[in-house]
């Protein structure tokens, strides 16, 4: 499964936001969120839900090979990284942080706590496909 965004439906109150930074660093602190809401001003109440799609370019890029890919998600681990950021500057996406106490990128692991919290089904499951080679 992945996360998909039906962005029409999303009002901006970052609630998904909070619960991802909840669950994830226990913090009451919607900036540390592993997702992102852009605001599309001026078209008042046009907001896009910024969400990793998984797609593997964090891990393709990584020189110490600290991203490897657990079930479905892409999964930092911090014993092997080194901390040289590499993965933010390739992520297409823009999906992959910084936190400002630690030297770590983080990024979205699926948890689907977003999903939980969202009033309004802005963050959805979506299936993945897997093609078929013939």
């Amino acid at each position: 499964m992945k996360l998909m965004a039906i962005h029409e439906n999303c009002s901006g109150c970052n609630a998904c936001r909070l619960a991802c930074a909840i669950v994830n660093f226990k913090e009451v602190n919607p900036s540390r969120a592993l997702l992102g809401i852009d605001a599309r001003f001026p078209a008042p109440g046009d907001y896009r839900v910024q969400l990793c799609d998984q797609c593997g370019a964090c891990a393709e890029s990584c020189p110490e090979e600290a991203i490897v890919r657990e079930d479905e998600a892409y999964i930092v681990d911090s014993d092997k990284c080194t901390g040289c950021m590499t993965c933010i500057e390739v992520c297409p996406l823009g999906v992959m942080f910084e936190q400002p106490d630690s030297d770590i990128p983080v990024k979205c692991n699926l948890c689907g706590e977003c999903i939980r919290a969202c009033p309004r089904d802005a963050i959805v499951w979506a299936p993945t496909q897997k093609m078929d080679v013939a």
